[in-house]
């Protein structure tokens, strides 16, 4: 059984500006309690974000030099390595030598760094906030927020993960 749709209170629909305002500032208080709770359930894994974001970004079957981590994040080179360190005293990721050039370094998440890696995809795909919606409504925002995204995230909007 669908659930009454209440109306928002707002702009008048030909306030343009107006309704577009207010969707983005309802956009960014949604992200913004998004953000909330994967920080909490980040933190309950004994994570930071940041730590996190950098886990979430590597791939465990692809071993990956820490400049090309530091560019995926789009942050310092020096700032990945006390990532890098974090995640490396946790047991979660490994630096080795590359196979290609032993002057690098790659990164290659563990077992424990594997399993750690897919608890915090579940903390990023958790739709708490999302449970008043039906599948109808549901759809329908994906396709909107989609739609509003440019058939997915431009290349300048950052990356994806944890923040």
């Amino acid at each position: 059984m669908s659930r009454p749709i209440i109306a928002p209170v707002g702009p008048e629909p030909a306030d343009r500006a107006g309704l577009a305002g207010d969707a983005v500032r309802r956009i960014m208080h949604v992200a913004s309690a998004l953000r909330h709770h994967q920080d909490l359930d980040i933190a309950a894994l004994g994570l930071t974000p940041a730590v996190a974001r950098a886990l979430y970004q590597l791939d465990p079957d692809r071993p990956l030099p820490a400049r090309e981590l530091a560019d995926q994040l789009r942050c310092d080179r020096s700032n990945v390595t006390a990532l890098v360190d974090k995640l490396e005293q946790a047991g979660l990721v490994e630096r080795r030598v590359a196979p290609t050039d032993r002057r690098q370094k790659t990164l290659v998440v563990t077992d424990a760094g594997r399993r750690m890696r897919d608890r915090v995809h579940l903390v990023l795909s958790d739709s708490r906030l999302l449970t008043p919606l039906n599948n109808e409504e549901l759809a329908a925002l994906r396709d909107l927020v989609w739609k509003v995204s440019d058939g997915g995230c431009p290349e300048d909007c950052g990356p994806t993960g944890p923040a």
